[in-house]
């Protein structure tokens, strides 16, 4: 094979030219005889194997091209100081100069190297002073240079030109362990940091120095702040620092003494800014002790608070830093406690990406959105709530308070993670970027040559398909969405605001301090609510971390509650069943309003209490919008049917449904709860995005239709079950009618079902086998759903049937008509009012519909004595039916003005004028009611004065029975489930409620009377 001919081409696969896109030509120009003498340009390889070693190091800086030529200027500096002593023989390079060393010395070249290749402002100091490599040389015992951010001493009689070499000595140690691997980040930042510690000390020390003579020497604390402060400075960077004198005898010295730092460390390194310092720059450089605390007491913001937990003493008189530290520590683990603590921290980084210019705004590492401030501010604003009670969390850097968060529970593992690897990703790009000026600098280049270089410095290769910059931009825009996306969550976390309203010594669940707080929020047993506490928090698992995070809040909501003590117990149920899985506590940490939506059901509704310890999983609803909304009667149906099917015994299918029937009432349940909560109150969204009310005890009959809907596709899943276990002649048709307030779509929580069994025997058969076949289906769906389980039981009630108990279970359709035809009395036309096809043979459903229709829609209306018949039943009712004891002003089902009065006056309005007036012609009370008013047939007043008891009845009823968690119908005049019911309905005083529920009944009682007797 022929031998190339032009040495840039062999040059360019170690990477030179690639920047300058030269091939490699000016890399040949500066190893060839007349530069460094490294290169044959006529071999085209290098002059021997020393020079091998030197290119190939070359190869490996993040910038092949600016490394060798700054090398280059380094050694030609170094021949005019040393006269051009440098001779090879036999090929290899003889005397001191640093060609050699870098041979000899394998660590130096390749730390020497990776610093030329980075960082062109360290070369060119390099440049400036050949001789300052050699901090760079292995040390004889084989180690690495010291880099751990401390000035070594340096000759010369200018304090601040020595400080100023100390410093960059120093800075070039850091630098070389950062790119060769021997100091990882968190290393880094520390050294560099103690860098400025060191450099803030020396400064100050001269300066005091410089004070004239006879000027007692002031006490003086160089506070840092910001990311000197938390351990975490970058490359480039001012230096935050605040600066207290002890009394007002030291204001003076110690004013010049900070001036004259703040000129020193400009001069020498970077700039020292005090901007932080109460009142800013608008105030006085230096302050008191005691000036600083009154100013923090009275004036300060939140946001001086914020920056206050990364202060520490870093110069000066270190006792008096650290007792200004002490000193303001109370007030800053008080600050998330201002009512606007929260919203202000969330502001402040709103502002800041503001602030950005826009054609920066995507490229910036720092500010922009997922960059470094979004993690700062997200971790500060939890150190700020959840560090009032635990002290673990005070660390001022931001790795460890991220690190202590995840300890604690506050911030998952998988979320801290994330954080981390971001902010670990985020600091190394901007150290990179500024490494390579040594300038101020968080914006990632958008020039391609310079992204290049980022990329190789971050040590990003090319793999097959895609560059080296396409990975780093593959990376940096994953990490940066992760950031934004976890910034979101955890600053915005609903929890936030209310633990940062809990008293930090709500904070502490010491046992004293537990008990007095219990006392406070009204606990009616507060030993054992302790016991309780004691149950969910003991230990040092991640769990009761957890636990302890949370139960401060949660207190607080129970404490809303008539029964504070049975929340309590409720949710240490619920605890008890989850504790130990991976989702419940993260859920109530980081869902949202979850914790406090779950506070609320567990301690104002025994009956989702009951649900959720059946079924504790169903909490997950809790932490979606859209979960907490009715599932249409379609989609009930459709699913309902799909979880029979999957199993072929009918006993198990019937499990399946009761167990989705459990979990739709616990749906329904939670949203009426919930939906006079204010800010928990569920607002689900259309597709097209637009909010939509949720349903709840504000509106009853969403309600009602809810309940009726999953207890129809109960039926239909358990007829499907009950069908396949007991076969019916093939032709066989067979429905069930829902009467009563399943047919009225007005079910309540502990309804059970009012049906009819109506079947059609096949053309043909035995009237006696399809009677058989139609009755052995019903009694086995009764069966399986009156299988004792741990799912709420759904009684289904046939008593409404012709003739009642004594009549057949089951009646076909002729039977039915012939009874209705002949034997049926004005009660039972009443009774068909309500009835409608649920499930089963749709065909015959509709068969039966109709066959029905005049007898409860006749059309002459009702006689006289029917009519007459009708108010007899009702007061007979009244009289028989009424509990004993019971208060009938209060009674929400048969007491005055309540459900029954309405209903009745209703019905009778359309037994008398449905058969002329088809509008009549529905089961739903409210419905008729309405098209009665639009018909004329009752006043408006009265309609409206039923319709308002009507619907405070059925409210207050289904209140009753989420508060009990048992069927009741008495509204008590005092006591907690009064309370209970009132909180429920979004009221405030008992008293006043119950005034005007006894107000809207009397009236609402008259206006039936008034429809019943016209």
């Amino acid at each position: 094979m022929s031998r190339p001919t032009r040495a840039p081409g062999r040059l360019a696969r170690y990477g030179f030219g690639t920047a300058d896109g030269d091939d490699g030509g000016r890399a040949a120009d500066l190893l060839g005889p007349d530069g460094l003498r490294l290169w044959q340009p006529v071999e085209q390889e290098p002059v021997d194997e020393v020079a091998a070693e030197l290119l190939a190091a070359l190869s490996r800086a993040a910038d092949p091209d600016l490394a060798l030529r700054q090398l280059h200027r380094i050694i030609e500096a170094e021949r005019r100081t040393n006269g051009g002593t440098e001779r090879r023989t036999d090929g290899v390079t003889a005397g001191p100069g640093l060609l050699a060393e870098l041979h000899i010395d394998p660590g130096l070249r390749r730390r020497l190297i990776a610093v030329l290749g980075a960082s062109s402002a360290l070369g060119d100091h390099l440049v400036a002073h050949p001789e300052h490599s050699s901090t760079l040389r292995t040390a004889p015992d084989g180690l690495a240079p010291i880099a751990e951010g401390r000035l070594e001493p340096t000759d010369g009689g200018n304090p601040v030109a020595a400080l100023r070499t100390a410093y960059r000595l120093a800075l070039l140690r850091i630098a070389a362990a950062d790119l060769t691997g021997g100091r990882g980040l968190e290393q880094t930042m520390a050294a560099l940091s103690a860098l400025a510690d060191a450099t803030l000390a020396a400064a100050y020390e001269i300066a005091v120095a410089e004070l004239a003579e006879g000027t007692e020497r002031p006490r003086l604390a160089v506070v840092a702040m910001g990311k000197c402060g938390g351990g975490e400075l970058n490359y480039v960077s001012d230096v935050d620092v605040i600066f207290v004198a002890a009394e007002d005898a030291d204001l003076s010295a110690a004013t010049l003494v900070a001036t004259r730092l703040i000129h020193i460390c400009g001069l020498v390194a970077w700039p020292v800014d005090a901007a932080l310092r109460p009142e800013g720059n608008r105030g006085p450089l230096v302050r008191t002790l005691a000036s600083h605390l009154a100013y923090y007491r009275r004036w300060a913001r939140t946001w001086e608070f914020q920056a206050l937990l990364k202060a520490r003493p870093a110069a000066g008189d270190l006792p008096l830093a650290q007792e200004w530290i002490d000193e303001l520590a109370p007030l800053v683990w008080r600050a998330a406690e201002r009512p606007e603590a929260v919203e202000d921290v969330r502001a402040m980084r709103r502002r800041i990406i503001d602030h950005i210019p826009p054609k920066e705004l995507e490229r910036e590492i720092k500010r922009g959105p997922g960059g470094l401030r979004d993690i700062e501010f997200a971790v500060q604003l939890l150190q700020l709530v959840h560090g009032r009670g635990d002290e673990t969390l005070r660390a001022p850097g931001t790795i460890p308070a991220l690190r202590a968060l995840v300890a604690g529970g506050y911030v998952g593992r998988a979320d801290g993670e994330a954080l981390l690897r971001g902010y670990r990703f985020l600091r190394s790009v901007e150290h990179r970027l500024q490494l390579q000026g040594l300038r101020r600098t968080h914006t990632v280049p958008a020039e391609p040559g310079a992204l290049r270089w980022l990329a190789a410095a971050l040590d990003f290769t090319a793999a097959p398909g895609r560059s080296a910059v396409e990975s780093f931009r593959a990376e940096w825009v994953t990490h940066a969405a992760e950031v934004r996306r976890l910034h979101a969550k955890l600053l915005y976390r609903p929890l936030l605001e209310s633990v940062a309203r809990v008293p930090a010594d709500g904070l502490r669940l010491t046992p004293e301090a537990a008990r007095h707080r219990l006392e406070i929020l009204g606990f009616a047993d507060p030993a054992g609510a302790l016991r309780h506490l004691q149950a969910l928090t003991g230990g040092v698992s991640r769990t009761a971390a957890i636990q302890r995070t949370l139960l401060p809040v949660l207190l607080s909501e129970f404490a809303d509650a008539p029964e504070p003590d049975r929340g309590l117990l409720n949710y240490r149920r619920v605890s008890d069943k989850l504790g130990s899985t991976p989702w419940y506590l993260r859920l109530l940490r980081d869902g949202g309003p979850v914790a406090r939506r779950l506070a609320r059901v567990l301690a104002l509704s025994r009956y989702v209490a009951d649900l959720l310890a059946r079924d504790p999983e169903a909490l997950r609803l809790l932490a979606e919008e859209n979960e907490l909304v009715p599932r249409s009667r379609e989609v009930l149906r459709e699913g309902f049917l799909a979880a029979a099917a999957r199993h072929s015994d009918p006993v198990e299918a019937t499990r399946a449904v009761r167990a989705l029937r459990r979990r739709e009432l616990v749906r329904v349940a939670c949203a009426d709860v919930l939906c006079r909560a204010g800010a928990l109150a569920p607002v689900p969204t259309r597709p097209d995005g637009a909010n939509r009310p949720a349903p709840g005890l504000a509106d009853i009959t969403e309600v009602g239709t809810a309940l009726a809907d999953v207890t129809d596709a109960t039926l239909a899943a358990a007829l499907r079950a009950a069908q396949v276990s007991q076969p019916a002649p093939p032709g066989l048709r067979f429905a069930v009618i829902g009467m009563g307030r399943l047919g009225g779509y007005e079910s309540n929580y502990l309804s059970d079902a009012d049906v009819l069994f109506v079947y059609d025997p096949p053309a043909g058969a035995s009237e006696s086998a399809a009677s058989a076949a139609a009755r052995a289906i019903a009694e086995e769906l009764r069966r399986l759903l009156g299988v004792p389980a741990p799912d709420p039981p759904l009684g289904v009630d046939a008593d409404l049937r012709p003739e009642g108990r004594q009549g057949p279970l089951v009646r076909s359709l002729a039977a039915y008509a012939a009874y209705y035809a002949r034997w049926s009395r004005v009660w039972e036309a009443q009774a068909l009012l309500r009835a409608r096809f649920v499930c089963g043979d749709a065909d015959l459903g509709a068969e039966f519909e109709a066959m029905i229709e005049p007898v409860r829609y006749p059309a002459d209306g009702l006689t006289r004595e029917q009519v007459v018949e009708i108010r007899r039943i009702k007061a007979r009712v009244e009289t028989e039916r009424l509990p004993r004891g019971a208060d009938p002003a209060t009674h929400t089902k048969l007491g005055r003005g309540g459900l029954a009065d309405v209903e009745w006056a209703v019905q009778l309005v359309q037994l008398r004028h449905a058969g002329a007036v088809p509008a009549l012609r529905g089961t739903r009370t409210l419905d008729a009611l309405a098209a009665a008013e639009r018909a004329g047939l009752v006043d408006p007043a009265d309609a409206a004065e039923m319709a308002a008891g009507w619907s405070l009845a059925a409210q207050v009823r289904n209140a009753l029975m989420l508060v009990r968690g048992r069927a009741g119908d008495q509204l008590p005049r005092h006591g907690v489930e009064l309370a209970g019911v009132v909180r429920l309905l979004g009221r405030d005083d008992p008293g006043e409620f119950l005034d005007e529920y006894l107000r809207t009944a009397r009236r609402s009682r008259a206006a039936a009377q008034r429809v019943l007797e016209a």
